[in-house]
């Protein structure tokens, strides 16, 4: 299974936006380390925080299993 960086995926989105990574946290509600983190795929991102930021730049997640039919 390829790895996918989710950090480098965000970090492009904000830029194509024209953001700064403090325009984005203050647009998501979450500190700037918030997002200097998920950028450079730090582990300890807490959860809500991390869709609080896909929200801000429209990045949809979707969660699938094979036990939902």
């Amino acid at each position: 299974m390829d790895d996918f960086d989710l950090g480098a995926l965000i970090k492009d989105h904000r830029k194509k936006a024209g953001l700064t990574q403090l325009e984005l946290a203050d647009l998501a509600g979450v500190g700037k380390t918030t997002v200097f983190d998920i950028e450079k795929k730090k582990k300890t991102v807490r959860l809500n925080n991390l869709f609080a930021v896909l929200r801000v730049l429209n990045i949809k997640v979707e969660f699938k299993s094979p036990l939902n039919k």
